[in-house]
Order: C-alpha cells, then structure tokens, then sequence
C-alpha cells in the first residue's frame, strides 16, 4: 500500500499538467482566432476607408468640372456684355461728334449751349423697337416726366417732337400733332369702297384722302391726362366733315395698380381695334374688322377700368362699358341692322337704353412674356356683350384671341432689323329678330346666326427704314348678303413700306380678293400710300 503513497502525488501532478496543457492550447487558439479576425476587420476598414476617399475625389473632380463650365459660361457672356458696350460707345461717340458739328454749323457761341440729346418722346408710327406693355413702373415715370417743368425742357434748341406749352405755370403742357394719311389707288373694282370694309381705307381709284388727324395730349394735374383726336375726312363727292373719333381722361395716381378711363374711345378688343390707322402695318384693314368691328372701328362713350396685376410678368385685365348704339357698333344697336333685317328705329322709346343690360360690355385679358433677350410673345383674349337692333331682346356677342410675337436682334439699329407675327381671330353669335319690315316684306325668323373671321400677318424689317409684310384674311359670308362687304371672301395682301423718318412713310400695296358667291369673284387692286407728321405726337401702346 504504500506505492499508493506515491502514486496518487504522480497522478496529480500528471492530472494538472493535462489540464494546464489544454488551457494553454485554448488560450492559443482563441488568440489567433482574434488575430484573423482583427486582421480582417483591417482589411475591411482599409477598403472601406478607400471607397471613402474615391468617391470624394469623384465629387471634387465633378465640381471642378461644374465650376468650369460655370465660369466658361460666365465668361462668354460677359465677353458679350463687352462686345455690346464697345458698340453703345462707339455709337454714342459718333452721335456726339454729329452734335459737336450740328453745333458748329448753327454758329453757337460755346458748347455748353448744346441741348443734351435726349429720346424723342413721340413717334409717328408704331414703334418697331420699343413694343415693351406698360407696367406699374413704367406708369410712375411717365408721370414724373409729365410733370417735368418748362424751364427744364425747353433748354437747347427747339425739336420738331418737342411739345408746344400754352400753359407755362411749369407742371402743365399740351402735345398738338397733325397727321396726314393719303393714298393713290388702281383697282379692278369699278367701286372701290364696296370692295374696301374700312372708313379710312382707300376707298376710290385715284387718290383718297384716308384721314386727317389733329391730335392733343397733355398732362391734365397730377391726378389725369387727357387726350382727343379729331379726323377730318374728304369723301368721294369731295364734301369734308370732321368727326370726334377720341376724347377721354385716363387716370395717373390710382391705387392697387388701377387705372380708370372715361369719355369716347376705341373698345378694348384685340389688338387692332383700339389703334389708329396711321399704326397699321397695312394701307387697309382687316375684313374680319371691318365686319365685325364696323367700318370706323368699334368705339362709343363710355367707361374703363383696368387692374395690373403684381406678376412677374406683364398682365393686365380691361373692363368697358360704353353705349351700345349708333354707327361704331356696327354688330349691336347699329341703325342698319344685319343678316337682311330693318333695324327697329333707335328713337323709339323701347330701343333706348332702359337699363344696364342695354349698355355694350367688353372684359379683355392680355398677357406678355419674354421668351428670350430677344423674342417677346403678347397673348390676349376679349368678348363683347350687348344688345342688337333687330328685335327688343336680341342681343350679340362677339369673342376674340389675338396673339403677337416679335423678335428683335440685341444689336439692332433704331429698331433694325426685327420680325413680327400678329393673328386675331374672332366668332359672331348673333341674336337675329324679325326686324322692322316695311309693309308688304316677308317677315323673317328669328334665328341664331354665328359667323367668324381671322386674320394673319407678318413683318420683317429687314433693314434701317424699310419693312416688307404679307396678310392673309378670311370672312365667312352674312345671310342675304347683297354686296361684296358682306360675302364670304378671302385677300392676301403683300406691302413694301419705306420711312425716310420717324416723321414720314411711303407704302406699296397690292390686294389680291377673292369674293366667293359674287359676280365677279376675283379683283385686284394696287396702293400706293403715303404719310406725314407734324408736331408731337405720343407713342402708341404695345
């Protein structure tokens, strides 16, 4: 037994050897399972942290690259903001050295006597270059120049646009113009004015004096401004008559961008009708105008309001309210009547103006946008409501969309070279009653007729002084049409126009008609006319 004495020590210490040895082999593994581990999670970060790094090279790379498309941009554009102010200067260096001789030759005495050259404030004809709407801006210096005292105005020597004051109490003056619209016509047409739709076309074969115009405009106090227009006319018997085509105050100071206007006007409808012919593109107007809107144009006493709303872009809302009887509102209480009918006689006290629905109403909306530095587009849209003289409750509505589009070259001289665009098309619901027959005639039906037209034309003015257009139109016919003015027909119209100045022009017409259902369907006619101007006259609107 007493081996077992030293046995059981060996046992032991074999025993703790076993277990020791194991520890150590675990402790060894464990230890290099967390190496590999440790060595991966290394291998990760560094991919991770190398992804990281490429993608922000790759950012900086793409901003780099932005910046210098950016800055080319930039540099491009102000390289032409160079090239265009070496150009202004250049002009204006050479609009000061034609002063300097101007000056020379009128024999003043020193140079501080020369007037600074200022904008001509008046233009003859539409302006080709500055057709920009007036806006709440636009509106406060016009005031600020109305009110611009004598004294500070008639420094310098005397222009033909400068105005004439027959009020020098130093904040009031009066624009007096005269314009002078003839033509020279050849016609086909053994009557001309049955072929023409407009009381100021050329309206015989030979010369027509188309209109005779004495303008006065002038800033009334600092609250209205006033304006008239007086045309004398000379018809085909030779016999003159003068007529008030204008007069009314219109508004300076109103507030929420209101302006008010009241008296006798053109109705605010399209683009065409409240313009004077002297602004016209074309000798003549439009069929669809003339049918519609009547010969002199659709006009009446009345009252608007317009409201110009705080947009980025220009718009602007129109509410009228004039008359709706007489010889200017040819689709409404006209004395004549349409479609065949005998209008009711306006004297009598059932066709007078009994209440607001008697009155002629016309909304317009119109709209500008910049399409580029370059190109403008203007659209509009209008309707007109009121009653018609063919029956006690019959009533008219004409409704229209015009559109005009203008490109003008940012290197244009005094408006050159520019092209133009400019479409109306309008419908007529009409209301049609038996009339007022006389005794004996066949009493017609009432009955809705609708009708429409449309015109479109386009300008180009190719170089300083000289436009070149092209219109085509159409009308469709009245019922019981008895002459060319009411058929349907067709025209296209070619025109050279030449103006020497602001203050004169020459311009070639031809027409070529078409009258559908007429005698003789096809005529031509050629025109030649010619304007002048005298005085200040103010520019026309957009």
């Amino acid at each position: 037994m007493k081996w077992l004495y030293y046995l059981m020590p060996v046992c032991i210490v074999i025993f703790a050897c076993i277990l020791t040895g194991k520890s150590i082999i675990s402790g060894n593994m464990v230890f290099a399972e967390e190496r590999v581990t440790g060595t991966v999670r290394s291998v990760e970060d560094i991919n991770s942290k190398k992804d990281e790094i490429t993608e922000q090279l790759q950012a900086m790379k793409a901003f780099f690259e932005q910046m210098k498309k950016d800055y080319d941009a930039k540099f491009e554009e102000m390289l032409s903001k160079i090239t265009t102010l070496e150009r202004e200067k250049e002009e204006l260096e050479i609009k000061m050295q034609r002063n300097e001789e101007m000056f020379i030759v009128t024999g003043a005495d020193t140079k501080t006597s020369v007037k600074p050259e200022t904008e001509k404030p008046v233009m003859p004809q539409r302006d080709p270059i500055a057709d920009t709407p007036l806006s709440t801006q636009s509106r406060l210096p016009s005031l600020a120049e109305s009110m611009i005292t004598p004294a500070e105005t008639t420094t310098g020597r005397w222009s033909p646009t400068d105005p004439i004051y027959l009020w020098r109490s130093g904040q009031s003056f009066v624009d007096i113009s005269f314009i002078g619209l003839f033509s020279l016509a050849g016609s086909t047409s053994d009557d001309l004015e049955e072929l023409q739709v407009g009381a100021h076309d050329p309206i015989q074969r030979g010369f027509t004096v188309q209109q005779l115009e004495m303008a006065f405009e002038g800033v009334i106090d600092p609250f209205f401004k006033g304006n008239a227009y007086i045309i004398f006319q000379i018809d085909r018997e030779g016999e003159s008559f003068l007529e008030i085509e204008e007069a009314y105050l219109t508004s300076l100071s109103l507030p929420l961008n209101l302006q008010a206007k009241a008296g006798t006007f053109f109705t605010e409808f399209g683009r065409l009708n409240p313009t004077h012919p002297h602004v016209w593109d074309f000798a003549d107007a439009p069929l669809v105008s003339g049918r519609f809107m009547g010969p002199d144009g659709m006009r009446n006493p009345g009252a608007r309001i317009s409201w110009l709303a705080p947009t980025p872009n220009y718009t602007e809302l129109f509410f009228t309210v004039q008359n709706s009887h007489g010889e200017t509102v040819r689709s409404f209480r006209f004395e004549d009547g349409l479609h065949g009918r005998q209008a009711f006689d306006l004297d009598d006290d059932e066709m007078r103006v009994r209440s607001m629905k008697d009155l002629l109403y016309t909304p317009r909306i119109v709209t500008a946008f910049d399409l580029t530095d370059e190109q403008t587009l203007m659209l509009g849209a209008s309707a007109a409501f009121g009653p018609n003289s063919t029956g006690r409750d019959k009533r008219t509505i004409i409704y229209g969309a015009d559109v005009y589009w203008k490109w003008k070259s940012r290197y244009s001289d005094r408006g050159f070279p520019f092209v133009t665009w400019q479409t109306e098309v309008m419908g007529r619901r009409f209301e049609a009653g038996p009339g007022d027959p006389d005794p004996g005639d066949p009493v017609l039906p009432d009955e809705v007729i609708r009708n429409w037209g449309v015109y479109s034309q386009a300008t180009w003015g190719f170089r300083k002084g000289w436009v070149a257009g092209l219109r085509g139109d159409y009308v469709d016919g009245e019922r019981f049409a008895e002459s060319p003015l009411e058929s349907e027909r067709w025209r296209l119209s070619p025109n050279l126009t030449f103006y020497p100045s602001e203050f004169s022009k020459i311009r070639l017409q031809y027409n070529y008609d078409r009258i559908l259902g007429g005698e003789k369907e096809t005529e031509h006619s050629v025109f030649l006319q010619f304007e002048f101007l005298l005085g200040a006259h103010g520019a026309h609107k957009f």
